[in-house]
């Protein structure tokens, strides 16, 4: 049974987010969850042309084995991505605020909604590699049964998965994971946006992603992390993202726009891009 839910200002949890309503559609309550329970979030906006291909990979055999809801948190979208998610999400956050959403504040509002002991902020346009594999690791982790323990955050490999893939976009992708890989070594913050695994007491106590953000917001929740807790890079944690945005920027403008708004976040507290174009 679907159940709404109209919150407002006051009733926001975190701080950056005061300013922003949303709506939350209940659609199942997993009344039978044991802990550890876990919470896969999914910010979207206009995805009508991806998200059911990223969704259908969480099925409700491996909801129960692994014992983890789907929140989709959507921006505002007036194509037909709230309707699709209601094929396979267990609740749907709507942003009902006349004021453009950040990619940052469909995150919080989704955490705000989710239950789960862990959080999994994972994009529209991305998917775990081996979705049994992936909710296997988080388990283990969840349960201190793989050397993660003591971490409170988790960054993923991410790759690109396509009949497309080239050998630029194989050596990108390399770099850059061994790039979040060392960061991360060094107790430098880091794992992108794509997927970013979080306790969720450990979110909760940096006040989860700055909404006022644009760009950079990953880079910028890590870095508070990290300042208190333990982040780890893990290999076996393997999301594909589309390279949809890619293949209109080109490598080298992406690359340059990342690098400007992470430095611009940590020294001035906000991003250099007034707003982030979406790629549909």
């Amino acid at each position: 049974m679907k159940k709404e839910n109209e919150n407002k200002t006051d009733e926001l949890t975190f701080k950056d987010k005061s300013e922003y309503k949303y709506k939350c559609i209940e659609i199942n309550k997993n009344t039978d969850a044991k802990a550890p329970f876990i919470s896969v979030i999914v910010p979207a906006y206009q995805e009508e042309k991806i998200i059911e291909e990223s969704l259908v990979c969480y099925t409700e055999l491996l909801k129960r084995k692994y014992n983890f809801e789907l929140i989709v948190s959507d921006g505002g979208s007036v194509d037909k991505t709230v309707e699709i998610a209601k094929k396979y999400a267990d609740k749907i956050v709507v942003h009902t605020d006349e004021k453009r959403q950040t990619i940052a504040g469909g995150r919080n509002n989704g955490a705000i909604a989710a239950e789960g002991d862990i959080l999994v902020f994972i994009n529209a346009d991305t998917k775990p590699q081996d979705p049994e594999a992936f909710f296997q690791w988080i388990s283990n982790w969840a349960e201190n049964k793989n050397g993660y323990a003591k971490a409170g955050a988790i960054a993923c490999k991410v790759y690109a998965d396509s009949d497309e893939i080239t050998f630029k976009d194989k050596l990108f992708f390399s770099i850059h994971n061994c790039y979040v890989c060392f960061l991360n070594s060094l107790r430098i913050g880091m794992g992108r946006g794509e997927c970013q695994i979080i306790k969720s007491e450990v979110f909760k106590s940096v006040n989860g992603y700055n909404a006022d953000v644009v760009a950079g917001e990953d880079f910028d929740l890590y870095r508070r992390i990290s300042k208190k807790h333990l982040i780890k890079y893990s290999n076996e944690l393997v999301v594909y993202e589309s390279l949809r945005r890619y293949r209109k920027f080109g490598y080298l403008r992406i690359v340059l726009t990342w690098s400007f708004n992470s430095i611009s976040v940590m020294l001035r507290g906000k991003s250099i891009s007034k707003i982030w174009e979406a790629v549909r």
